[in-house]
């Protein structure tokens, strides 16, 4: 294990990574950050566990896939101490965004790590440790009018679990029926953005809250959605947005 302490205080944060220069390049980027009070560093997760046993950091700067204990691995260990530190997965991959979602990962930063995003995390990092964490807009439910056979009914919008483009229309699928409305998914999706909504497709939109599963298998990302277990494909440019999505999703207050 190594440290490097900034002269102005701030954050004390340990790094794991088992592939040198990456670990070295991490250090020095967070050293350049007047936030960051210290940097200590580990080349494998089971050395990372043995600090952790032993001293208090502020958060972890964790790599995902290493030999032996990997950094999800970890991260579970972690999240059984009393007061687990905040962590921010740093990976060149990101197939592991959906279970660093499951651990509450703070953040999930993708190699090469850039400046700004790495100070966009710290950020994170920052408000975490405050308790002060923004809260979001409180968004209330909305009534949707929706006509079959001449009769108008109400759908409240928390119970859409995701939206169908169809031509100049959109169809609003529920738990039990769909609904027809004659608003373009562009439309719904700039509008609903705030309630929990992301675009998964050109044609689709889907409620974070429904989500139940995200599945990856050969390169490909489905999420199922509802209580009956729908699942719908997300496109390749739609799957990061998807993913950021998820991490940093809280349920309206």
């Amino acid at each position: 294990m190594s440290g490097r302490e900034h002269p102005a205080g701030g954050l004390r944060v340990l790094v794991v990574d088992d592939e040198r220069p990456a670990l070295d390049e991490l250090e020095y980027l967070l050293t350049r950050d007047p936030r960051i009070g210290e940097v200590l560093t580990c080349g494998s997760a089971t050395d990372g566990l043995r600090v952790l046993r032993e001293d208090d950091v502020d958060c972890v700067f964790l790599d995902v896939q290493m030999p032996g204990l990997t950094g999800l691995e970890l991260a579970d260990v972690l999240s059984r101490f009393r007061t687990p530190p905040p962590i921010v997965f740093v990976t060149a991959h990101d197939a592991h965004a959906v279970e660093a979602f499951d651990l509450r990962a703070v953040d999930y930063v993708l190699k090469p790590v850039r400046a700004e995003r790495l100070a966009e995390a710290v950020r994170r990092v920052v408000e975490s440790a405050s308790g002060g964490e923004r809260a979001p807009a409180p968004v209330h439910d909305v009534q949707i009018a929706v006509e079959r056979a001449g009769v108008t009914r109400f759908v409240a919008r928390s119970e859409v679990t995701h939206v169908e483009a169809q031509g100049d229309y959109a169809r609003l699928h529920t738990a039990t029926d769909s609904h027809l409305v004659r608003v373009p998914l562009t439309t719904l999706a700039d509008d609903w953005r705030d309630a929990g909504f992301v675009r998964i497709h050109r044609s689709l939109l889907v409620a974070i809250a429904h989500v139940r599963e995200v599945r990856t298998a050969g390169g490909r990302c489905t999420v199922v959605v509802g209580r009956g277990g729908t699942e719908l494909g997300v496109s390749r440019r739609n799957t990061r947005e998807l993913r950021d999505r998820l991490l940093h999703a809280t349920e309206p207050s």
